[in-house]
């Protein structure tokens, strides 16, 4: 996989336009597309190496990598690259997380405030984050340990769970103190506001 850089690159920018294509066709708020922005700049500037570990981050997520097919030159080498290797990891778990959520905050927007809504999703997306990947490592019955002991242990989804779980938190209390400044946060969050 990934053994030509151009097709390798091409096909990373290629997924950021088409991303980014989807969401304006979509007329989805256009602070979503910082992500395809980001994807199509990794696209340009990330070495190879890198999107392979960020890559191997993802499918490890998944519980459908197998640290044993590397080299131990490979292995040492990626191991060099573990912030990589963890972003794949929280990306995945983060799209994982939102396949469930989103839906979840379009049909209760459908029914409450947008606020609930939003705050609603967010609490489901929440746990889902965190214990989704696990739930699929032990289904798959992945080695955890070995890549735990290849590329060390993710602190970045702790960083992530604990900021969303301060934001989701604050805009609770925000809703119980003051529901008019809730709802231009989260207008301002959503796009739709301002």
């Amino acid at each position: 996989m990934f053994e030509n850089e151009v097709q390798t690159r091409a096909a990373i920018c290629g997924t950021g336009c088409l991303l980014g294509l989807v969401l304006v066709l979509a007329h989805l708020p256009l602070l979503l597309l910082i992500v395809p922005i980001a994807v199509l700049f990794l696209g340009l500037v990330a070495d190879p190496e890198e999107t392979h570990a960020v890559w191997y981050g993802m499918l490890n997520t998944l519980g459908i990598f197998d640290l044993t097919a590397l080299t131990n030159e490979e292995r040492l080498n990626y191991s060099d690259k573990r912030h990589y290797f963890w972003f794949g990891e929280v990306g995945m778990a983060a799209m994982m997380a939102g396949v469930f959520a989103v839906p979840v905050g379009i049909f209760l927007a459908g029914r409450a405030e947008i606020t609930l809504a939003f705050i609603g999703a967010a609490v489901l997306f929440l746990p889902l984050f965190v214990f989704l990947p696990k739930i699929m490592q032990q289904a798959m019955k992945a080695d955890a340990d070995a890549a735990i002991e290849a590329f060390g242990k993710n602190e970045q989804v702790k960083r992530v769970f604990w900021t969303l779980f301060v934001a989701m938190a604050g805009l609770v209390l925000t809703r119980v103190v003051d529901p008019v400044t809730a709802q231009q946060v989260v207008g301002l969050i959503t796009g739709m506001g301002g």
